[in-house]
C-alpha cells in the first residue's frame, strides 16, 4: 500500500483573515525533504513559508497561486521517492515569466477543463473568454495574472476617454479591504477626540538617552487606560462582554512595500518601558522585514495607530481592529499655543488623540475616561 503525506495549511495560521496561495517552491515531480520549504501563503498581515511535512516527491498540487485556502486544508501531497505524478490534473503553480514559452489556448470547451479552480472563478467572474487569453505558465498555462491582465485590458478606457493603467490588487490588498469593510458593517463607529501634552515625554526621553521611542510610552498610557476603563479591552458578543484579563497591544505598522501589519505586544501590562520598548523594536524591525511569524500579529485585545509619523494631525474614524472594542489613533507631534492656569500662552510640544469606539461596546463616557486617563498618564510623566 502507497503512503501519501498531506501538506496542510496549518490550524493556527492567521486568525481572522484570509489565506491565499502565494508562490510554490516545487512542482509535481519535483522532490522534497522534510521541513524543506515548499509554498508561501499570504495573509493581510503577514506571509508565511509552509514547509515539507516529510521526505518524498510532490506528487500533487492541490491548490493553485492565487487560490484561496481554509485552515486545515490540504494544500497538496507528498509520495514517496520514486512515485511518478497523480494521473489526474492537478492545478500547476505558475512558472517565472522569463522561463516560460506563452501560447494562446485553442478551444474554449478544452481550456475550461484545463484551468486552475482559482483561475476559472476569475475568468467567470470577467466575462472572459479563456481560448482569447495568452497562457504565460508551465506548458503555456493560463495563470490568474494572466487572467487579471486580460480583464484589466478589457477594462480599458475607450477611445477619447482619460487614459490610466489598471494596477491589479495584492493579496495583501484584497484582505485588508474585505477586513475593513466587514469592521465598517459591523459596528457603530463613534470617534472622540483629546490633546496631550508631550513635554513631561519629551523631558524623560532626553534624560534617559532617548533610549524609547514615543510609542514605547504610548503604549504604556495605553495600559494604564485599559486598567482604568476595562471595558475598552473587550470583545462584543450578542449574550454577553467578554472582558479580557491580558492587555495584548497591537501596533500599526507601514510597510515600505504598501499595507499595514499589526505586531502585537503579548501582555504588555507585565512590561515597564525599557521592555515595552526593546520588544516594540523587535516586532517592528521584523515586521517590516517580514520576519513574522502569524502567533506575533494574534491574539490581539487593542490597536495604536500612530499616524502621526507619516504627518497627520488628525485621523477619523480609524477602522476598528475586529474583533476589538477600540482603537487609538495619535497624531502628528507639533508645537502648539496652550493656555496655562495663569493665563499665559505658551508653545508646548502638542498631539492629538482620538479614540475610536464601537457604540454597541462602549458610550461616550467610557471613551473620555479612557482619553483623560490616558493624557493624564503621558501628562504627569515622572
Amino acid at each position: 500500500m502507497t503512503t501519501t503525506t498531506d501538506i496542510l495549511l496549518p490550524a493556527d495560521q492567521a486568525e481572522g483573515t484570509s489565506n491565499t496561495v502565494g508562490k510554490w517552491f516545487k512542482a509535481v515531480g519535483d522532490a522534497v525533504r522534510v521541513n524543506e520549504p515548499l509554498l508561501e501563503i499570504t495573509t493581510d498581515k503577514v506571509t508565511v513559508e509552509i514547509a515539507a511535512p516529510a521526505d518524498g516527491v510532490m506528487l500533487e498540487i492541490l491548490k493553485a497561486e492565487g487560490e484561496a485556502v481554509e485552515q486545515g486544508e490540504a494544500l497538496g501531497r507528498i509520495g514517496p521517492l520514486g512515485q511518478g505524478a497523480a494521473t489526474s490534473p492537478a492545478p500547476t503553480p505558475a512558472a517565472p515569466v522569463a522561463e516560460a514559452t506563452t501560447r494562446p489556448v485553442a478551444a474554449a470547451s478544452g481550456a475550461e477543463t484545463e484551468l486552475a479552480p482559482a483561475v476559472r472563478r476569475l475568468v467567470k467572474e470577467h466575462g472572459l473568454d479563456p481560448s482569447r487569453i495568452t497562457g504565460t505558465g508551465r506548458g503555456g498555462r493560463i495563470t490568474v495574472e494572466d487572467v487579471e491582465k486580460a480583464a484589466a485590458s478589457k477594462g480599458a478606457a475607450p477611445a477619447g476617454g482619460p487614459s490610466g493603467r489598471m494596477v491589479p490588487h495584492t493579496a495583501m490588498r484584497k484582505s485588508i479591504a474585505a477586513h475593513m469593510a466587514q469592521s465598517m458593517a459591523t459596528a457603530p463607529h463613534v470617534t472622540t477626540v483629546f490633546e496631550a501634552d508631550l513635554s513631561a515625554v519629551i523631558a524623560h526621553r532626553n534624560a534617559t538617552g532617548k533610549s524609547a521611542t514615543f510609542t514605547a510610552y504610548f503604549v504604556q498610557a495605553t495600559v494604564a487606560a485599559l486598567k482604568a476603563v476595562p471595558e475598552v479591552n473587550s470583545r462584543w458578543h450578542d449574550q454577553a462582554l467578554e472582558l479580557f484579563d491580558d492587555c495584548n497591544v497591537g501596533v500599526g505598522t507601514a510597510l515600505e512595500t504598501g499595507g499595514l501589519i499589526v505586531p502585537v505586544i503579548q501582555q504588555a501590562q507585565n512590561l515597564d518601558l525599557a521592555a515595552t520598548a526593546a520588544r516594540l523594536q523587535d516586532l517592528t524591525a521584523r515586521a517590516r522585514s517580514g520576519g513574522l511569524s502569524p502567533r506575533e500579529v494574534q491574539g490581539g485585545t487593542f490597536t495604536i495607530s500612530n499616524h502621526g509619523v507619516s504627518g497627520s494631525l488628525v485621523a477619523t474614524p480609524i477602522i476598528i481592529n475586529q474583533p476589538q472594542s477600540a482603537i487609538l489613533g495619535v497624531g502628528k507631534l507639533e508645537q502648539r499655543p496652550r493656555v496655562q492656569a495663569n493665563g499665559s500662552i505658551v508653545a508646548r510640544p502638542m498631539v492629538y488623540v482620538t479614540l475610536t469606539i464601537d457604540h454597541r461596546v462602549l458610550d461616550g463616557f467610557q471613551a473620555n475616561a479612557f482619553l483623560t486617563r490616558w493624557v493624564e498618564t503621558i501628562e504627569r510623566w515622572s
